[in-house]
C-alpha cells in the first residue's frame, strides 16, 4: 500500500514541476494576463489521501485494476512459504496445492512427487459440492422445498453405506442395495451427514438408470463439456474422480459467477452441531461449523467463512467467503482424519495468501 502511494506522489510532484515550467515560458503580454483556464470534465480529479497528499483518483484505480490481489508476488511468496514450512502442511506428506481465481491458477505446488496437477484422484465427499452445482443448474436456481431438504441433508435419507454399492452398475442399483434407499422419518428435517440424501436426489431427478460413464457424460453436459470430470462408482455424492486441474476449472467457473452455485454459497444454512442443535449425525470437525448446499461453510470460533467439501481421502478444496478465490489441497490416502489433516493445510494456506497482500 505505501508503495503505490508514493509513486502516486512522486506522479503528482511531476505533473506539478511540469506545470510550473509551462507558466515560465509563457510569452509576456501588454495586457492583462488572462484568467486560468477551467478544469476541463475529463480531468482526473484530486483527492487528499489519509496522510494529507493530494492523489490522482484515476491513476490509483487504474494500478488497483492492474493488480487485483494487492501485491501478488508477496502472496504467491507467503503460501510457497506456508506449504512448504507450516507444520499442518509438513505433517501430510505429499500432496497438490493451487490457489487461483475466476481467470486462472495464481500460485500452485506440489510436496514432493506423488501428486500433480493432472494425477486423477478419487475425491470423495468432494463429489457433493459439483452435484450441487449440477442439482442447481438442472433447476436454473429454483431449488423446490424437497430439493433443498436433500441438498442440506435434511431429507431422512440417512441409511446409506457406500460399502454396499460395491460392484452396483447403476444410481438407482447403488440406492437399492441393503437399506440404502430407506428413510427415517424421525430424521426428516433435521442435519444428518449422509451420502443417501444426494443418491436418491439423483434417483429422483431421473438419473437412476445412468452408469458411471452415463452420469459422468450427464454431469458434463450441465456443468459444462470441458470439465473433465469422471466417475469411479455411480455414487453422486462421493463417487467423482478427477484430477486437481479438472476440480479446480469447475471452481473457476464457480468464482467467475459462471454457475448459478455461486450466488448460493452458504445460502440457507443449518446447524450441524451444538447443544441446541437437533442434528442426528455429523463428522468430526473443528469447529460447529454450519452447512449449505452440500458444502460446508466453515463460520465457526476462528473460521473464515470460506466455503469448502473435503473429501475422506484428504481432497480439500474450497472457494472463500468473497467468492474471489478459490484453492485445493490435493492427495488421496487411506488413513483416519485424512480430511482433517488436509483442511488443518488448507487453512494455513489461505491465511499465508491473506496475509501475503
Amino acid at each position: 500500500m505505501a508503495g503505490w502511494r508514493t509513486s502516486v506522489r512522486a506522479i503528482g510532484l511531476a505533473g506539478a514541476l511540469l506545470a510550473a515550467a509551462g507558466t515560465w515560458h509563457q510569452p509576456a503580454r501588454a495586457q492583462s494576463a488572462a484568467p486560468p483556464a477551467a478544469p476541463r470534465e475529463t480531468d482526473a480529479p484530486l483527492e487528499t489521501d489519509a496522510s494529507g497528499v493530494r492523489v490522482d483518483t484515476a491513476l490509483v484505480q487504474s494500478f488497483q485494476k492492474s493488480d487485483p490481489h494487492h501485491g501478488l508476488s508477496r502472496r504467491r511468496a507467503a503460501v510457497v512459504a506456508a506449504a512448504n514450512g507450516d507444520a499442518a502442511c509438513r505433517g501430510i506428506g505429499d500432496f497438490y496445492w493451487e490457489i487461483g481465481d475466476g481467470t486462472g491458477a495464481l500460485a500452485s505446488g506440489s510436496r514432493g512427487t506423488r501428486y500433480s496437477a493432472n494425477k486423477p484422484l478419487q475425491v470423495a465427499s468432494a463429489s457433493k459440492l459439483i452435484f450441487a452445482a449440477y442439482v442447481v443448474e438442472r433447476v436454473d436456481g429454483r431449488l423446490t422445498p424437497a430439493q433443498l431438504d436433500a441438498l442440506e441433508m435434511r431429507s431422512g435419507y440417512d441409511n446409506f453405506n457406500p460399502l454396499a454399492c460395491f460392484g452396483a452398475r447403476t444410481v438407482a442399483a447403488c440406492l437399492d442395495r441393503r437399506d440404502n434407499g430407506l428413510v427415517n422419518a424421525n430424521h426428516q428435517g433435521r442435519f444428518s451427514y449422509n451420502g443417501g440424501h444426494d443418491q436418491h436426489l439423483a434417483a429422483t431427478l431421473g438419473l437412476g438408470d445412468l452408469d458411471r460413464y452415463g452420469l459422468a457424460a450427464e454431469v458434463r453436459r450441465v456443468l459444462g463439456p470441458e470439465l473433465a470430470l469422471d466417475y469411479a462408482a455411480p455414487r453422486v455424492g462421493g463417487g467423482l474422480k478427477a484430477s486437481p486441474a479438472a476440480y479446480a476449472a469447475f471452481l473457476r467457473k464457480v468464482v467467475a459467477g459462471r454457475l448459478r452455485i455461486h450466488d448460493l454459497l452458504g445460502s440457507h444454512p443449518v446447524c450441524t452441531g451444538g447443544p441446541n442443535c437437533p442434528a442426528v449425525q455429523a463428522p468430526e470437525l473443528p469447529q460447529p461449523w454450519h452447512y449449505s448446499l452440500n458444502h460446508w461453510v466453515e463460520d465457526g470460533p476462528g473460521g473464515d467463512g470460506a466455503f469448502s467439501s473435503p473429501g475422506m481421502m484428504g481432497f480439500y478444496p474450497w472457494i472463500t467467503a468473497d467468492r474471489g478465490t478459490y484453492g485445493l489441497v490435493a492427495r488421496e490416502v487411506v488413513a483416519p482424519r485424512a480430511y482433517l489433516a488436509s483442511m488443518a493445510c488448507g487453512q494455513a494456506l489461505r491465511r499465508a495468501w491473506a496475509s501475503g497482500g
